[in-house]
């Protein structure tokens, strides 16, 4: 693995601030070949006049995770495989960086692009817009994709999922599976929950939809909300999910990042059944895990680094929802049981969904 040196010494300068994964190189293992990231009062390369399609293995990227960071089996790993899939397809090189705070992403996002190393720079999270309106302002030849948010520049390609239609989803698959009584975790009560990780519109969307989804199944369905208060509080996801059980709950669904991993303890604990998030989490402890609503942040990354590679990048904010598999649900390597009649009614569903005659609200009422 290789990187220039004036990346090395970059990285160095913040390596303070945050857990630096080393570079990765496939290929030819060529350095890494950043784009200029000069001061205001240049063209930014999002305005349409970027330079033609780059050779993959030219292309250096950075990526910094929000302060969750790895290892939470949810949205930081998910955009982590999609930049090590361009590595594998293009030869791209790249930069990982695990902020210890959100006070740090700011001082990562701005070293890196003063670097002048990197092609583009993706930020991960709604928790670094406010960063990257600075820093993406201050230096507008630099290309930077941000996932999971929005943003109104020309240099910052946003890319955001219709939460709400795969949670809408999971909702229905938890009314249904109540209905069909398919584990005997479930009892005939109508009551499920909802853990968040903070009370955001974001985090939101995915309550919204799995409220509606569950009530569309089961208009009675009492859905319990609350919120961790972080992404990285696994003890107070823990506490929640316990005071649901004891009012009722047996299918709790969470968008808590790594909070979520103390919802899983308190299935395997208490005996309720989970829907996990973000990517496959049925694994952790599948035979409590249900399934999970899939969130493909992998695929944004990848299409990020694939407009460098050919030459197609813009600034333009991109909303995936069901009809272009942004979202969806999945019940692979669960041992819970889902049955195939329950499988094709979540299709049904979901192609209502898509052709609109299912309308999934993203604010709760």
């Amino acid at each position: 693995m290789k990187k220039t040196m004036g990346t090395m010494k970059k990285l160095a300068a913040f390596m303070a601030a945050a857990s630096v994964a080393g570079s990765v190189v496939t290929g030819c293992g060529l350095t890494s070949a950043g784009s200029a990231a000069q001061k205001a009062g240049q063209e930014s390369p999002a305005a349409g006049e970027a330079a033609g399609e780059t050779a993959g293995s030219a292309v250096h990227v950075g990526i910094i995770f929000t302060e969750a960071g790895l290892g939470g089996n949810s949205f930081n790993d998910l955009a982590l495989e999609g930049v090590k899939k361009a590595a594998l397809d293009f030869g791209i090189t790249y930069d990982e960086v695990e902020p210890k705070s959100v006070s740090d992403e700011e001082i990562i996002q701005d070293e890196m692009a003063s670097s002048g190393d990197y092609d583009l720079i993706i930020c991960v999270g709604a928790e670094q817009v406010d960063a990257l309106t600075n820093v993406a302002s201050a230096y507008p030849e630099q290309r930077f994709a941000l996932l999971d948010a929005d943003s109104n520049l020309a240099n910052v390609a946003s890319y955001s999922c219709k939460e709400q239609e795969g949670a809408f989803l999971a909702g229905a698959l938890a009314a249904l599976a109540k209905k069909e009584a398919i584990d005997s975790k479930m009892g005939d009560g109508r009551t499920i929950g909802f853990i968040g990780g903070v009370d955001n519109p974001l985090i939101n969307r995915f309550a919204a939809g799995y409220q509606a989804g569950a009530r569309y199944i089961e208009p009675e369905m009492n859905v319990l909300i609350d919120y961790a208060g972080g992404f990285n509080d696994p003890t107070t996801a823990k506490t929640i999910a316990n005071t649901f059980v004891e009012k009722g709950a047996d299918v709790i669904f969470h968008a808590a990042g790594a909070s979520g991993m103390g919802m899983f303890q308190a299935a395997e604990e208490k005996g309720f059944v989970a829907i996990g998030v973000n990517l496959n989490q049925n694994s952790i402890a599948p035979d409590f895990i249900m399934a999970s609503m899939l969130k493909k942040l992998d695929s944004c990354a990848y299409h990020a680094i694939a407009s460098v590679v050919e030459g197609t990048y813009t600034g333009e904010n991109q909303m995936l929802g069901l009809s272009d598999g942004g979202v969806d649900v999945t019940v692979e390597e669960s041992n819970i049981k889902v049955t195939d009649d329950m499988l094709a009614r979540l299709e049904e569903l979901k192609q209502k969904v898509i052709a609109g005659e299912i309308e999934v609200p993203s604010e709760l009422n």
